[in-house]
């Protein structure tokens, strides 16, 4: 069985993994940064043999593409920047960038993309896959956006790399999971994203003399009554949503009362629908400060879509896991109200992600985005052997859409 031969060829693979993954858990970049790390990756990509290499897609991305003639395409998708947080790992591989460090797998996903990528090609020659075309896109800026608002999945699809291409894979790190489980999710699986930012204005004056002017910071507690009620009391339970203020600005002086008040924050929703409806109940929220004597300015900056999973790519990547890790623990969850941009590609091609157990089994919690993350590399020929065995799959046609994916790409193209 072909399944059984590509799981044995990811684990021959392990200890070239864990040196591709070390070197670049040792030398991250930040988003849209990532110079070193593409030219490691694109000079890994060259060794491989029938491997076509672009660089500076979508900025300082790579995409590789194999192909063995006519066929169905598909793609896979990894990320490649890190995150400003000083790691404290005490590990002879830690991050060599101070201030900056891979705290969220994005030297894995890279790793996995590589360790792909070599046994496809090794499919290929051995005519174990005879037709299709598989792309590797090496993601830059998944943690963060440009001056523009945008991050690197859209600059990608703006240069192209979803053209031509049927479905998209994609996996990302999971440390609530051990190494031997997966999560995965039909449907919306991670948030939409946007940021607001709201002034209040009133008079301001002296904190002895109130009555003499407008308070924003009273009209503020009002405020933020109304804005924690809408997830409370405007929205359906069912429906996953976020509103959290992480920031509020006012005052000089503790005897003067302050004449604005700014306050950020983040929305996190599913459906476009709820996207929409939160967004028009927070400014109802906000302008009762009309009624109060004062005024107020409120600017929502969308980020990336919701990350919703096809569910027959979805089906292709769990068939796979069932036979050849039969024993693996499957939980079936949407993974959060977090953001991921790989949402902008499974909006416009059939995608999906799943999450792929790691955690160490040294019984300390490492989530995503701390200093002290960290994962168990015995995941890293497992991550290999799913995706090389689901691409294989569709290209052979053992796997299909049941549908047409042509579109005009341009058009589809997302607002920033």
């Amino acid at each position: 069985m072909e399944e059984h031969f590509i799981k044995q060829k990811a684990e021959a693979l392990s200890q070239q993994l864990i040196e591709w993954r070390r070197h670049l858990h040792a030398n991250p970049e930040l988003s849209f940064q990532e110079i070193k790390t593409a030219e490691f990756l694109a000079s890994k990509l060259s060794e491989i043999e029938g491997m076509q290499v672009e660089v500076g897609i979508g900025k300082t991305g790579v995409v590789g593409t194999l192909s063995a003639g006519e066929g169905p395409t598909i793609a896979i998708r990894a990320d490649i920047d890190a995150l400003p947080i000083t790691e404290e790992n005490e590990v002879d591989y830690c991050s060599k960038n101070e201030g900056v460090m891979h705290a969220c797998g994005h030297d894995a996903h890279p790793t996995i993309g590589l360790g792909v990528a070599t046994l496809v090609a090794d499919l290929m020659k051995q005519q174990v896959m005879t037709k299709g075309t598989v792309k590797f896109i090496f993601q830059p800026a998944e943690e963060s956006t440009d001056e523009k608002g945008l991050s690197g999945a859209p600059y990608m699809i703006l240069d192209g790399v979803l053209e031509g291409v049927d479905a998209v894979l994609a996996l990302h790190m999971c440390p609530w999971l051990p190494v031997g489980g997966i999560q995965v999710n039909n449907g919306y699986s991670m948030a939409n994203v946007d940021v607001f930012q709201a002034k209040i204005t009133g008079t301001g004056g002296h904190g002895a003399y109130p009555q003499l002017g407008t308070d924003p910071i009273w009209m503020l507690g009002l405020v933020l009554q109304a804005i924690h009620g809408i997830v409370a009391r405007k929205v359906s339970p069912l429906e996953p949503t976020v509103i959290s203020i992480g920031q509020v600005h006012a005052g000089t002086a503790s005897n003067i009362i302050p004449t604005e008040v700014v306050i950020k924050g983040t929305m996190r929703s599913y459906s476009n629908q709820n996207r929409e409806h939160i967004a028009a109940e927070l400014e109802r929220a906000i302008s009762i400060v009309d009624n109060l004597g004062g005024s107020y300015e409120l600017t929502i900056t969308k980020g990336e879509p919701s990350l919703k999973n096809d569910p027959i790519v979805n089906g292709w990547i769990l068939h796979t896991v069932k036979d050849l890790y039969p024993s693996f623990e499957i939980v079936h969850e949407p993974f959060g109200l977090g953001g991921e941009d790989f949402g902008y590609m499974s909006q416009i091609v059939p995608s999906a992600m799943f999450f792929l157990g790691c955690a160490l089994s040294d019984g300390i919690k490492r989530d995503l985005h701390t200093p002290t993350f960290n994962l168990d590399e015995r995941c890293l020929p497992i991550g290999v052997a799913i995706l090389t065995e689901t691409v294989r799959r569709y290209v052979q046609g053992e796997v299909k859409l049941l549908r047409d994916t042509t579109m005009n790409w341009r058009e589809r193209i997302l607002e920033p």
